[in-house]
């Protein structure tokens, strides 16, 4: 193995931060040179990067974060992902002629959840004014940022669908009638204002004045632009119909961001933290309790043994997910039985020198339908080819358009957040008049029929595809993660299997070329399964590439330096601290000192 990297590996003792823009990596180490915690970096970073990637993420988007507090030794994780409206009802869909939600347009919107579970990590964890940590990305919404070349294609291919469909988002994001040239100054001044005006809520205190935040935001002027819009709005979608939302005043209202306790995983000595069920991110804990049979170690870490194997374990543990993850708060999930020795030494059974093309989720006693079910679903005919999928990196690997957003912040006490926002895409959801941000489109995660753990209920949390990581062992602990959809989980584990089996450093890891499955049913419209299809990076190599075609797999082969974008940052036990980010798509970025 090489330890050459395409960029170094940042190292320090003051603090780390990374993430998937150089200017919001930027802002959030410079929260912490002010002297504020990385719960308010993490805070100032979040806001720029909706600021800076609103392709990718926005405040009325969705956010997990899993964090560590030094004071008090807790990991925790942070849900901010908003649930289905009381009026999202599986006959009302039906009724709107549906088989499955549209992934764009205001029947795909949920409950908005990023900003809120952004305030109340501020409220409770971090240090500083609201002010301070939105006053960035204030700044570069009034006054403007280099746009990404990304973020001006994605707009200039959308410019004429936004005139005649979402004139909202045309005064928006075409200002004058143009989109933006690359690297050129873009301005959101309705944003800004939206922003500057939070910031300047009133409260005796530091903790009132977010509390007073977060209720401009749910029931003052925000939630009063939001359902002044909806009230008679009607909009085209990808069902290619135009649709009312069924979002209410009173779902704002009534839900706020939450803790839970994150489900944990031992693996070679180190404990894996991930959220619950309501996201997929078990599925990585999953894929390790099979792997954990292999002799890993001896393999070749891109050679056609690894991926093939890897890939294999990925497809069973995808498979459960389709079956058994939902909304715990809703479904019973039978997750200590899907993370037991004994089920997982029968899974391992399973993955044979061949590659399978079959679905096969595990029969889990008492949920033996729901196998059954994902089985037949995962071969249903939607009636929907030839659309796009609706998650933004699914597009990046065909269209170069872009995905969600991470980020890592570590600082000199120990504290650490991980958090990968997402939702609220410009090309997703028209703009809401006067504030500058559109909604989001998580529904499509749900599906319209009765008796599934995803299916569509009001109060339920779809079940999101949005899962950072931390993990510990006698004392070190990381936080990683990675846009990216479906491939959260598979670009994570692939990065976490090289560092813990090969002596890897960060930076290293993800300078390794990735690969990751299509084979299950994705998460977005239109829902497609590929059975056997998986994409590579070519600089494992013919050879592999050739055996693991040899083997059955459906290989697809991609653009150099194209899938993943990945970021991680680690704190050692003397406080010494390391941080990465990957080099594709030249966004990403780590700094620290």
């Amino acid at each position: 193995m090489s330890d050459f990297t395409t960029r170094p590996e940042i190292r320090g003792t003051f603090g780390v931060a990374t993430s998937t823009h150089w200017i919001a990596s930027a802002v959030g180490m410079a929260i912490l040179e002010k002297g504020g915690n990385a719960f308010d970096a993490a805070v100032a970073t979040a806001l720029t990067l909706q600021v800076v990637e609103p392709h990718l993420n926005g405040p009325a988007g969705d956010m997990p974060a899993i964090f560590h507090k030094a004071e008090t030794g807790e990991t925790q994780v942070l849900c901010a992902q908003g649930v289905a409206p009381k009026a999202a009802t599986i006959d009302h869909y039906k009724a709107e002629g549906l088989t499955l939600i549209p992934g764009s347009g205001l029947l795909a919107t949920v409950v908005p959840g990023a900003f809120d579970g952004w305030m109340l990590m501020l409220r409770d964890h971090g240090t500083m004014t609201l002010r301070e940590v939105m006053q960035p990305a204030i700044d570069y919404a009034r006054d403007g940022h280099p746009v990404l070349p990304r973020v001006a294609n994605t707009i200039a291919g959308l410019k004429d669908y936004f005139a005649e469909e979402w004139p909202t988002s045309a005064a928006v994001w075409t200002p004058g009638g143009e989109a933006p040239e690359p690297n050129s100054l873009f301005k959101n001044p309705d944003l800004a204002a939206t922003y500057d005006r939070l910031a300047g809520a009133e409260g005796e205190t530091r903790e009132a004045q977010i509390d007073a935040a977060r209720a401009m935001w749910r029931e003052g002027f925000v939630a009063d632009a939001i359902f002044d819009y909806l009230k008679d709005a009607k909009v085209h979608d990808v069902s290619e119909a135009k649709h009312a939302a069924v979002l209410a005043p009173e779902d704002l209202t009534d839900w706020q961001a939450s803790y839970e306790a994150p489900l944990s995983y031992e693996y070679h000595g180190w404990t894996v933290h991930k959220t619950q069920a309501w996201s997929q991110g078990p599925v990585l804990l999953q894929t390790l309790a099979i792997l954990k049979g292999f002799d890993l170690g001896a393999m070749d870490p891109s050679g056609a043994e690894f991926v093939h194997t890897v890939i294999e374990a990925m497809k069973l543990a995808y498979a459960d997910r389709e079956a058994y993850y939902g909304d715990p708060d809703f479904s019973e999930i039978p997750m200590d039985h899907l993370l037991s020795d004994a089920y997982n030494a029968e899974r391992r059974k399973l993955i044979t020198d061949m590659a399978s093309l079959e679905h096969r989720p595990g029969v889990v006693p008492g949920f033996e339908e729901q196998a059954s079910r994902y089985i037949e679903r995962a071969a249903r005919d939607f009636n929907v080819g030839g659309v796009a999928a609706q998650e933004p990196t699914m597009a990046h690997l065909t269209e170069k358009r872009g995905d969600t957003v991470h980020l890592d912040i570590i600082d000199r006490w120990g504290n650490m957040v991980a958090a990968t926002p997402s939702g609220g895409w410009l090309q997703s959801s028209p703009v809401i008049p006067g504030l500058g941000f559109p909604l989001n489109s998580r529904a499509q995660m749900y599906w319209l029929e009765d008796g599934l753990p995803t299916s569509l209920a009001p109060g339920r949390r779809p079940r999101t595809t949005l899962t950072p990581s931390l993990a510990e062992k006698e004392g070190v602990r990381m936080v990683f993660g990675t846009p990216g959809g479906d491939q959260q989980d598979q670009w994570q584990l692939i990065w976490f299997l090289r560092f813990v089996h090969f002596g890897m450093g960060l930076q290293e890891c993800m300078d390794q070329p990735l690969f990751h499955s299509m084979h299950f049913q994705g998460s977005f419209f239109p829902r497609e399964a590929r059975p056997g299809e998986m994409m590579i990076e070519p600089n494992v190599g013919d050879a592999c590439i050739a055996d693991l075609r040899a083997r059955g797999h459906k290989v697809t082969v991609a653009d150099p330096w194209t899938v993943g974008r990945l970021t991680a940052a680690l704190r050692e036990t003397d406080g010494t601290m390391r941080a990465a980010a990957t080099p594709r798509l030249m966004q990403a970025y780590a700094v620290g000192r």
